[in-house]
């Protein structure tokens, strides 16, 4: 203990003798000139560098906000720095890392968003750094609130918060080049700029380029030529003629619901390790392909996925909708320290990806802090996240097609109808009489010696969903579904005012295996355990258990464990009544007596329970049910009699003449006798027999992301986990462990108008509501172009919509419309395409093609080098960037132009790469992604993709030469060629592979090399030589360039 005690002390002393070391050798290297230096800082702080910090820097850094948490405002913030380090160091101008942002060497480069300082200003800055950055006094004298971000109309300035306003059309020299308003603003832009644009693309171009563009898929040979005739005549109304033809085919969905999907983050499993399939997660990629085709206005699309099931809670696809929410990847093991921290990750996947998908905002971006460069407060993003508090994925049964369903149960009811009104008919003419016949000839009818009252007015549920079918002779036959296991509940009323014991009976049936009495595939049955409670009819008393003893039956299939006592016992699961070894094949009944006599003065009301537990699918075929008030012992056959008849016989005992009766009585009496009637009975069941068939919706289960409903199974389930918790906190450094205040519902500040806040968009939860509606209020402000943030999410989408059809966006970082994106190269084309968006009731069709019909779409894909001096990057749209089509349609094209395409649409994919559906079916499974898919950029589903990388590597080719499905491809096309001269199969291939005829060099390489690749096979023996030499060629093409690039 002394040593480490000195050890300690030695510590402590050496430690400080550093720091005063430290401190001694800081003050060394103040030089001699070190009070000059700073009164020269001084100077040039107070004539200049304080009034550039002001003007350019404080907004930013230490005024209503603080990037970063970078506070330049006073020296001591200056010399702290901020989140990524230290930013100034005195006397040393070069190392210090503020001035390598202002001065464009490292990145971000400030101002952001601005042009670049003077360069006289940034010697300046660094002049005045070499002479120690002295400040004279802070550059603010009051701050607002140095610690949470406050958001200034200045912010609400910023480009893509503005309100749209419909901008002014620009005037171009060369108008006749114009098609439409698109081209003058792009032309102005090349005019400004001495450029000149490209000329059309040619016919058989620009047929490809749209096919593609729209539906993934190239025109075949005859629809090209279908339209250069067409074109020859008036080129724009032919090529309108396709535009809106594509437009209207069911591929579009599929090709732009495919870019959709990279937004949301689309997979059908959960991620992680375990990587746990979602079965029913495709039916959201269903929603997005049917939505896009029936034009679905935009707004109502976005709505739909944050809130369709409070929006449209009775339509199956505003439900699908909602699996846009729950897309994101969660861990399917989690230990209870981890429960919390997952849920705080999946909140903010969704307002992620709304932000990134639908916002162009990286909102996730200020779960920790205040976002370092939007204005966007921690406290507005936590506020957001309170949206999607009580948000759970869950899986439910939705009918797809309630309007046929509804008509196919309206046209049943109108059946049911007649067949009522022709019951009612006969009761009206002929019940009377009938009964009244039946009281002249009681005597014959009027037994006293009555051992069993059947039960015939009774209700029977089988809890796992068996089918029940009841008989005219009061037993129940089960049909249909027979579950591995299953429980009974049976209610049944009595007037039988005492009862003594209980009978069941096991009937055979000749629907059943050797006719039963069980369901077994031997016909047997194993009840488990049976139950019973009785209450007064009039419910003037609780609900008793009554204890059953003395079971009898007339066959057990032993004295043990499958007898009929052990259906009565303690064991409820391995032991039970059964008959087998002798009793298959024959009515079989057991009867309990009651250990006390239930009475009661007006009647009984018995629950039934019946487990079946003991073995597969071993529940009674045809059961039946009776009652008794005999004495003990009871009888276990004995003479039955339906209780309807019993209570009847009772009700007219004392009754001498039925015209004494009042009218009341006498209906009741005449109602009563109905059941016992045998042509009433008849009429009766062919109601029953049509009320069994009544159609029911065919339920299909789908994934949503809604309130209320029971969560989808979690491995942790066992353990406690909640899937949700009801209250946010805002998490200090993002983390549950350091909690701060609890919040409400809120939104982004800075995209609502400066005399609104979220009550405006709020609403308060409806009666009938399960969920809390505060996702359609997020909803609601998402679209809302005056208050809300419609503005920005109608130049988001438009801007995607550029993007695709040009390779590139107005703003070229389509997630990201915030200071880290880049600023939009046609500004006034944008707020134009939002604007024509909102005015067309938010539909992407018809802006689809007011961007095909542009003169700038047409343009071609010829690279001149004097346009390309000037616009390297082609930012100003004077030629077609050439592309390279993605995975899915490179797979597509190769099943469509072979033949080998299945063009059914929907429903659940697969991991069958050989699959001949197109590509957006298969089955995304987060850790086993098709590979031909990755070769060519399939994005990882792990958050939101804007922009698919386009790489070019050797194992691309590789796949085109020894993949299976391509040579299957090739051998399907080439079955085209055989018939046809080799110069024709030539000229047939080039035309179905790439749209156009082949050249002359062309034509004649390619039957050089058939002639040598059937001369080769030829050689080795093979007697189809013609055959694959033709398949050689049809794989070839294949391989070309232009089979993957679209001019």
């Amino acid at each position: 203990m002394y040593f480490l005690l000195m050890l300690f002390r030695s510590l402590a002393y050496l430690i400080g003798l550093n720091a005063i070391l430290s401190q001694c050798q800081l003050h060394a290297e103040v030089g001699a000139d070190h009070a000059e230096n700073m009164t020269k800082g001084l100077k040039l702080f107070r004539s200049e560098i304080g009034q550039g910090l002001k003007k350019h820097c404080v907004k930013c850094h230490g005024g209503n906000k603080t990037r970063g948490e970078f506070d330049l405002t006073t020296r001591e913030g200056l010399l702290k720095g901020g989140s990524d380090g230290v930013a100034v160091i005195p006397g040393k101008s070069e190392a210090s890392r503020l001035v390598k942002l202002i001065s464009h060497i490292k990145k971000p480069f400030m101002p952001v968003k601005h042009k670049k300082l003077s360069f006289a200003f940034i010697k300046k800055i660094s002049e005045w750094i070499d002479y120690g950055a002295p400040y004279d006094k802070p550059l603010l004298g009051l701050k607002i609130n140095n610690k949470e971000m406050q958001i200034t109309q200045d912010d609400r300035q910023y480009w893509a918060f503005r309100p749209i306003r419909k901008p002014i059309m620009p005037t171009v020299n060369n108008a006749d080049w114009a098609q439409n308003e698109i081209d003058l603003f792009i032309l102005s832009k090349l005019e400004s700029a001495k450029i000149h644009p490209n000329s059309f693309a040619k016919n058989r171009t620009l047929i490809r380029r749209v096919y593609f563009d729209l539906i993934g898929l190239p025109p075949t040979p005859e629809e090209v030529e279908l339209f250069l005739l067409k074109a020859d005549g008036d080129p724009r109304a032919a090529l309108e003629s396709v535009v809106d033809r594509l437009l209207n085919s069911p591929h579009y969905g599929e090709r732009w619901g495919r870019h959709w999907l990279d937004l949301a983050r689309y997979a059908d499993s959960f991620g992680f390790e375990q990587d746990t399939d979602r079965n029913h997660a495709y039916h959201y990629r269903d929603f997005v392909i049917k939505a896009l085709n029936n034009d679905m206005p935009y707004d109502e699309f976005v709505r739909w996925q944050i809130a369709g099931d409070e929006i449209k809670p009775n339509d199956p696809l505003a439900l699908m909708a909602t699996g846009f929410l729950g897309a994101g990847v969660f861990p399917t093991q989690l230990t209870e320290k981890e429960f919390e921290s997952a849920r705080y990750d999946e909140l903010d996947d969704m307002v992620n990806t709304i932000g990134t998908a639908m916002l162009g905002m990286t909102i996730g971006c200020a779960r920790c802090h205040d976002h370092k460069f939007d204005p966007i407060p921690m406290r507005d993003y936590y506020r957001m996240v309170t949206s999607f508090a009580t948000t759970i994925r869950s899986e439910i049964d939705v009918d797809l097609n309630p309007v046929k369903s509804r008509n196919i149960l309206s046209r049943w009811e109108s059946e049911h109808n007649k067949i009522s009104d022709t019951l009612s008919k006969w009761e009206s003419d002929n019940l009377p009489a009938r009964f009244n016949q039946w009281f002249e000839n009681r005597s014959d009818h009027n037994k006293t010696d009555i051992d069993w009252v059947l039960l015939d007015e009774i209700d029977l549920k089988s809890i796992n969903g068996a089918g029940i079918e009841s008989k005219e002779d009061g037993s129940f036959l089960l049909k249909g579904n027979n579950p591995k296991d299953d429980q009974w509940v049976v209610t049944a009323e009595t007037a039988e005012t005492k009862i003594t014991g209980i009978r069941i009976e096991a009937m055979t049936d000749p629907s059943m295996k050797k006719s039963g009495p069980g369901r077994a595939e031997n016909g047997n049955f194993s009840l488990s355990d049976f139950r019973v409670f009785a209450e007064p009819l009039d419910g003037s008393g609780k609900r008793i258990i009554v204890k059953l003893v003395s079971p009898k039956a007339t066959f057990e299939q032993n004295k043990a464990g499958l007898s009929v006592s052990s259906s009565i016992d303690d064991n409820k699961r391995t032991s039970g009544w059964a008959v087998d070894h002798g009793g298959i094949g024959k009515d079989q009944a057991a009867s309990f007596e009651f250990v006390s006599p239930v009475i009661y003065v007006s009647g009984v009301k018995l629950t039934l329970e019946l487990d079946f537990f003991t073995n597969s699918k071993h529940t009674i075929g045809r059961p039946r049910f009776a009652i008794t008030s005999q004495t003990k012992p009871i009888i276990l056959n004995g003479s039955s009699m339906p209780a309807t008849l019993a209570k009847l016989q009772k009700m007219v005992a004392n009754v001498q003449d039925l015209s004494k009766l009042e009218d009341a009585k006498l209906s009741e009496l005449v109602a009563l006798y109905r059941f016992t009637d045998v042509e009433w009975r008849k009429h009766d069941a062919k109601i029953k027999s049509h009320l069994a068939n009544k159609p029911k919706p065919k339920l299909t289960k789908i994934q949503v992301s809604s309130e209320g409903y029971k969560p989808m199974r979690h491995n942790a389930d066992g353990r406690g986990f909640p899937h949700y918790y009801k209250e946010v906190h805002m998490l200090k450094r993002g983390d549950p462990n350091q909690k701060q205040e609890k919040v409400s519902q809120g939104f982004l500040r800075v995209l609502m108008h400066e005399d609104k806040n979220e009550m405006h968009w709020q609403e308060s939860k409806p009666d009938w509501a399960r969920t809390s509606f505060r996702r359609k209020s997020l909803a609601d402000w998402l679209v809302d172009t005056d208050h809300g943030a419609g503005k920005l999410l109608a130049r988001v989408i438009v801007n995607r919509l550029w993007q695709h059809h040009f390779g590139r966006g107005i703003v070229s970082t389509p997630s990201d419309f915030g200071l880290q994106g880049k600023l939009p190269t046609h500004p006034s084309l944008l707020d134009w395409l939002a604007h024509q968006l909102i005015s067309n009731g938010w539909r992407l069709k018809p802006l689809h093609k007011q961007i095909i019909m542009s003169a700038t779409y047409a343009q071609s894909a010829e690279f001149v080098q004097s346009k390309a001096h000037a616009d390297p990057e082609n930012y100003l749209y004077w030629r077609r960037t050439p592309r390279r089509l993605e995975a899915e349609p490179i797979r597509d094209s190769l099943l469509k132009i072979s033949g080998l395409l299945d063009t059914t649409m929907f429903g659940k994919g697969t991991l069958d790469s050989s699959m001949e559906r197109r590509s957006i079916y298969f089955q995304i499974k987060r850790s086993k992604l098709i590979p031909s898919m990755q070769l060519f950029d399939t994005p990882e589903p792990l958050v939101g993709q804007g922009i698919r990388p386009s790489t070019i590597i050797s194992p691309q080719a590789l796949l085109f030469m020894n993949n299976a499905q391509v040579r299957k491809a090739a051998l399907a096309l080439s079955k085209g060629f055989e018939p046809q001269a080799t110069e024709l199969a030539i000229i047939k291939g080039y035309n179905s592979v790439i749209g156009r005829p082949p050249t002359q060099v062309e034509q004649k390489s390619s039957l050089r090399f058939i002639e040598q690749q059937e001369l080769a096979y030829i050689k080795s023996g093979r007697k189809d030589g013609r055959e694959l030499a033709l398949v050689d060629f049809a794989q070839v093409l294949f391989g070309l360039n232009e089979f993957i690039y679209v001019y």
